[in-house]
């Protein structure tokens, strides 16, 4: 112990005191916050190139459910007796989208601005696999209706629907 009014230091450099880092610390410390901004950037990166499949995913179900609809509002039977008529505004039954493979367009054929990366293909099928054991439908009184709509990126949504007729 120091006697009061004396220096606790013993010797001339013994009161020095040394503040900072040394090299090596400063390299292992940088080395240090360079893998955890590496890793904040990877994740970043992966949601800022996933965050546009929502908005994909919700106009391909939006396609694919506007199809559905105009599809199931027609008849399963023919009312003109003619199958398979040429163009998308006269079909007049269900059974006349089956094979349909465009872009998206509306009902008169117009190609819809901004969808032109999405593609959709319809299939119709004649089923009686639906309802309970007994009461299925009588054959070719009920249609499965799928609608298939892809983008560009990969990305689809498919949606079923059924057309029953007494």
């Amino acid at each position: 112990m120091a006697l009061p009014g004396t220096p606790a230091c013993a010797g001339p450099d013994a009161c020095t005191r040394q503040a900072g880092l040394t090299l090596v610390e400063l390299v292992i410390s940088i080395l240090i916050i360079n893998i955890a901004a590496a890793g904040v950037l990877l994740v970043y990166s992966t949601v800022l190139r996933s965050s546009a499949n929502p908005l994909i995913d919700r106009q391909a179900r939006a396609v694919a459910e506007a199809y559905l609809d105009e599809i199931l509002q027609h008849p399963i039977d023919d009312p003109d007796g003619v199958d398979g008529e040429g163009n998308r505004s006269a079909f007049d039954d269900v059974d006349d989208y089956d094979g349909l493979n465009e872009a998206p367009t509306d009902q008169t054929g117009t190609t819809i601005a901004g969808l032109a990366a999405y593609a959709v293909q319809v299939t119709v099928a004649d089923t009686t696999a639906i309802g309970p054991a007994g009461q299925q439908p009588v054959a070719g009184r009920s249609m499965r209706v799928d609608v298939q709509v892809d983008h560009a990126a990969g990305l689809g949504v498919l949606l079923s629907g059924y057309r029953v007729q007494p």
